[in-house]
């Protein structure tokens, strides 16, 4: 919450000590309805008619409560409004000026690192325990330097900047710490390209990448409406202060705890996959990679398509229309997500590729389902004004919403006969998006490659129709006059790119587009919602459902609880992200949670996402781990959301071997390599543990917010140690394990060691990743929540 925000009073309608939300946006936009020029309102419309009731229970909320905002779904991606609209760099209350600083549920809000606001994303628990007001702890964090040198060569976008700087920096390790970017580099790189790079912290696993104010920065506020008196108000602070960068003058040498550095001259054109962000891959080698990609064993780099097989092509009719799939044919290609959207010169760079392949005869196949989601309405009006959204249109790449679509797995449905021949093939079909996450499952249940692109590449890649192909030597298509197009024909230089900007990027547009951002739209203000103070909670809706976490919550903690004999849940490898343990995508209509809405009288094109069923825990701890592309070694490496109930000797989905450890009043834990957790900062990923029975997690390394999201749920975070593993343990996770913790909270530290036990009489230290005081205290009351409610009540 903004550092402005004053604590609620203790009138009737406020709970005190609650802290005001400064900020909700409902930013998600499923695609349904895509190439039309009708598809915004017809989306729209469907998301009202599919989400009344979760748009009611936010709008009952910023009834209910004082100084609570909600800006109406479909105004944009939060991220994008609070840098182009919300965000003051410096506070002014009262004559007071002190720096703006931010935290969101969403870990993308580090995009605001690159105004110079220090922020981060942290789960929702933690929000909500902030939102009651509950001050957050960490632990100081290492701060690395990044210094970037030279110039961009002509070509190169921020998104090939961007991918670059991620592998750099998950190859250095940088979770839990701080990045900031220095050097004569920075001045070279507009705000927009700096923001990028701050959106995609979560994916290089820093808390925040962070770009001092200079002078682009005086000059984006400028241009996104901030007033003149107000630009020279955050100059003259941040002056005084030592907080103001001058790039062109010679830079004091600052101390990090350790250094990297990049000359932005040897960043080229790259994309990324095709099952991890931080996979990047250079443009001049895609087929090449792609080729090692289906020949290797499955895993991040590889689908273990036999030789045989790899030639295959899949002929089918695509409404009586002659069409055909191969492996790497592009389904999907989405100019989307919050990371690209936001940024002038890649949107318009898409459609000056959309213009040149248009005049030059060339055409998107029709069975590729093509959409762009803008962030705000701003890139609406500079795509309109520079007259180059007609050309996107033509290519099929009409705006379907704004909000976040294909990036959180709001892709929609593909054409049935598209789904068919894939299916029925075994095709190992790809989605190319501007996104910044395309983990396994994630995009769509049917593209198990998923490539991360600049726009420009993203309308390429959907011309060529596949990911199979050298740009640099084979021809994209042949054009009108009979000749082959290739890639160089299409690619706008970056001074083409520049003049457009220049020309089409105006403040009035800002201006305009945020002056009626919270006036909303016709349904959000038909929407009828009750007057009461309090919720009334309908037993039979299946969106929003009281939760569970303080049913049968006694006034005195707990305190701490050893895991004794637990059975092993799930057995897991390295990278397991916060979309294995808890997808946000469709719900597949064979998982525990389409039973429970058949169940309740859901028809299954009524089942919309989990994400947009995250008001209702039934649902969600039947989504808990229910992952398609769950790879869980009890399984011996099938691929499915099901585990072995060791017990019985059975498969079955995770939810029912939970339900039936639970019922028998066993605990559970979970093992994992490196990097648990990583992704999204979704609350579920530790919530739905926690009402699957999940006592502990054993992992090689925890991704920052899902550690401490586990903390605030009573999970035990765990750490082998150094150079150990379950494998190198000999641990097969059909043992019983029981995990050593005093009884007495004042006898656990902060990271320090315990013993696990296991019943075949295997021993091995672990280090428990309670990292402060503070969190212990969490666990000594079983989870933040019952915390903050014991102190409240306390008071």
């Amino acid at each position: 919450m903004r550092d402005a925000m004053n604590k609620l009073g203790s009138d009737s309608n406020k709970i005190n000590p609650l802290v005001p939300v400064d900020l909700v946006i409902d930013h998600s936009v499923q695609v349904d309805v895509a190439r039309s020029e009708n598809a915004v309102q017809a989306n729209m419309e469907l998301e009202f008619q599919r989400n009344k009731e979760r748009f009611a229970f936010l709008k009952w909320g910023s009834n209910a409560f004082h100084n609570m905002l909600v800006v109406p779904p479909g105004s944009g991606i939060v991220h994008q409004v609070n840098l182009e609209y919300l965000g003051r760099v410096v506070f002014n209350t009262d004559g007071m000026l002190y720096p703006d600083s931010v935290v969101g549920t969403d870990s993308h809000t580090t995009m605001i690192d690159g105004l110079g606001v220090a922020g981060w994303g942290v789960g929702g628990i933690e929000a909500e325990a902030a939102m009651l007001g509950q001050p957050m702890s960490m632990v100081l964090p290492g701060v690395v330097g990044f210094k970037l040198s030279g110039k961009l060569k002509n070509g190169v976008t921020a998104t090939d900047l961007v991918l670059t700087v991620t592998q750099m920096l998950r190859k250095h390790g940088v979770v839990g710490k701080f990045v900031e970017f220095y050097g004569d580099g920075v001045g070279e790189i507009s705000l927009a390209d700096r923001a990028t790079i701050a959106n995609m912290s979560p994916e290089y696993g820093a808390t925040m990448g962070f770009f001092p104010v200079d002078h682009v920065t005086l000059q984006y506020l400028k241009l996104t409406g901030r007033s003149d008196e107000t630009v020279a108000m955050i100059e003259k602070y941040l002056r005084a202060n030592n907080m103001f960068v001058e790039y062109s003058e010679p830079q004091q040498e600052r101390v990090y705890s350790s250094y990297l550095d990049l000359n932005l001259e040897d960043v080229e054109p790259c994309i990324s996959g095709p099952k991890r962000p931080h996979d990047r891959v250079p443009l001049r080698e895609m087929k090449v990679d792609w080729h090692s990609c289906l020949d290797n064993k499955v895993g991040f780099k590889g689908f273990a398509v036999p030789k045989e097989a790899q030639e295959k092509v899949a002929k089918f009719s695509f409404h009586g229309q002659p069409a055909e799939l191969k492996h790497g044919s592009v389904v999907i290609a989405a100019i989307t997500s919050c990371t690209n959207t936001s940024n002038p010169s890649v949107m318009l760079g898409a459609a000056l590729v959309a213009k040149k392949a248009c005049e030059l005869g060339l055409q998107v196949k029709p069975w590729i389902k093509t959409s762009l989601a803008p962030g705000s309405g701003v890139v609406t009006k500079y795509l309109q004004k520079s007259g180059l959204q007609k050309y996107l249109n033509e290519q099929g790449f009409h705006i379907v919403g704004y909000g976040c679509t294909t990036c959180i797995g709001n892709s929609g449905e593909l054409d049935e006969s598209v789904a068919a021949a894939i299916s029925e093939n075994d095709i190992v079909a790809a989605a190319v998006l501007s996104g910044n996450r395309n983990f396994e499952g994630r995009v769509h249940p049917l593209t198990r490659a998923n490539y991360l692109a600049s726009p420009p590449l993203v309308v390429a890649y959907a011309l060529a129709g596949t990911v199979d192909i050298d740009f640099n030597k084979e021809p994209i298509a042949v054009g009108k006059d009979g000749k082959d197009v290739y890639f160089k024909d299409i690619w706008p230089s970056t001074e083409e790119i520049a003049e457009v900007v220049q020309s089409s990027v105006l403040p009035d547009m800002f201006k305009s587009t945020y002056e009626a951002i919270t006036k909303g739209n016709a349904m959000w203000n038909q929407l009828s919602v009750p007057t009461s103070k309090l919720y009334s909670w309908d037993p039979n809706s299946t969106y929003i459902h009281e939760p569970p976490y303080f049913k049968n919550m006694t006034m005195d903690p707990p305190g701490p609880n050893g895991v004794k004999d637990a059975y092993c849940l799930l057995n897991f490898g390295d990278s397991i992200t916060t979309d294995h343990i808890s997808p946000a995508g469709s719900i597949h209509k064979d998982s525990p949670a389409a039973k429970y809405l058949v169940d309740h009288g859901v028809d299954r094109k009524d089942f919309n996402s989990y994400g947009s069923r995250r008001g209702n825990n039934e649902i969600m701890a039947r989504g808990t781990f229910a992952n398609i592309r769950l790879v869980n070694k009890l399984l011996n490496g099938e691929v499915a959301p099901k585990t072995l109930h060791i017990p019985s000797g059975e498969k079955l989905p995770v939810f029912d071997a939970a339900m039936r450890y639970k019922s028998a009043g066993v605990d559970t834990i979970v093992l994992a390599g490196a990097e648990y957790g990583s992704g999204s900062s979704r609350d579920w990923a530790a919530k739905g543990p926690m009402l699957l029975g999940v006592k502990a997690v054993i992992a090689k390394s925890f991704e920052r917010i899902h550690r401490s999201n586990l903390v605030g749920m009573g999970i035990v975070p765990l750490c082998f140690k150094s150079g150990e593993d379950a494998d190198t343990l000999g641990l097969t996770g059909h043992e019983r394990f029981t995990i050593d913790l005093p009884s007495n909270i004042n006898e656990i530290r902060p990271g320090q060691d315990v013993t696990v036990q296991t019943d075949t009489g295997k021993s091995f230290t672990c280090t428990v990743r309670f990292d402060t005081e503070v969190e212990l205290a969490y666990f000594n009351h079983g989870g933040i929540l019952p915390y903050v409610i014991r102190q409240l009540t306390n008071q």
